[in-house]
């Protein structure tokens, strides 16, 4: 299995912007255009960006589609977004407007059934990711507001087989953080079934980069290590594909 790295752009009122832990009250603005951040991570070689609509996570529903829009449009590289989708029609206007894949946390943990339904649908297979957020491994929704019942890792047995593009694991305490990714969790999960695991939260350098390699993981999200220059992109791609 290839290993990719994938850099991200949070966005809240049309800027870059990296929340720590989640938490709108720990802001960290960027003086950052959002298109010209999208243009460097192409130049640096990346194939895939993620996106994080922080406006559309706190109100429920996507906020922030026509900058959305133009950043897929901005480069060539293959971009999942996340960030308050609630229903189909949220998935659908985004894969509309080019997006490869679309992630889905809250209301897939908090409305399972239509989850269900909507992964094994033909039109939705491998476009869809499921993020499952946890706090000391139980799943986290509602801006990690909730800590439900769930453990993340009997989560992930129970898509073992599904359609799915991915499951993106985040351990909360280490969102946005750089102190490095819960390696154990991270490894727990990939081994829970065939769904390919996307790591985020927690990476600072290259060697969280060659640690996370040598996971059998698809890839890892890396953002606030890029914005304040701790990692180069070229440098971790490179890393990456060793």
């Amino acid at each position: 299995m290839s290993f990719i790295v994938v850099p991200s752009i949070d966005l809240r009122a049309g800027k870059v912007v990296r929340l720590q832990q989640g938490d709108y009250r720990r802001q960290i603005d960027y003086d950052f255009d959002p298109i010209a951040t999208a243009r460097q991570f192409a130049m640096a070689g990346a194939t895939w960006m993620h996106l994080v609509d922080l406006d559309g996570a706190k109100e429920g529903r996507p906020a922030q589609l026509d900058l959305i829009g133009q950043l897929i449009g901005a480069t060539d590289m293959n971009v999942q977004i996340g960030g308050g989708i609630r229903q189909t029609a949220d998935i659908q206007a985004l894969l509309d407007r080019g997006a490869k894949r679309v992630v889905v946390g809250t209301a897939a943990l908090e409305n399972w059934q239509w989850f269900t339904t909507l992964v094994h649908q033909a039109e939705f297979a491998d476009k869809l990711v499921l993020a499952v957020d946890a706090k000391a491994g139980m799943i986290a929704t509602r801006g990690w507001t909730n800590t439900t019942g769930r453990r993340a890792i009997d989560v992930a047995r129970e898509v073992s087989d599904w359609p799915l593009a991915a499951i993106l694991y985040t351990d909360v305490a280490k969102d946005g953080m750089m102190t490095g990714p819960n390696y154990e969790h991270t490894q727990a999960l990939a081994e829970a079934g065939r769904v390919p695991v996307i790591a985020s939260g927690g990476v600072k350098d290259l060697g969280h980069i060659q640690r996370l390699r040598d996971l059998n993981i698809w890839g890892v999200i890396v953002g606030r290590s890029l914005h304040e220059g701790t990692l180069d992109l070229a440098a971790a791609i490179e890393c990456a594909s060793k």
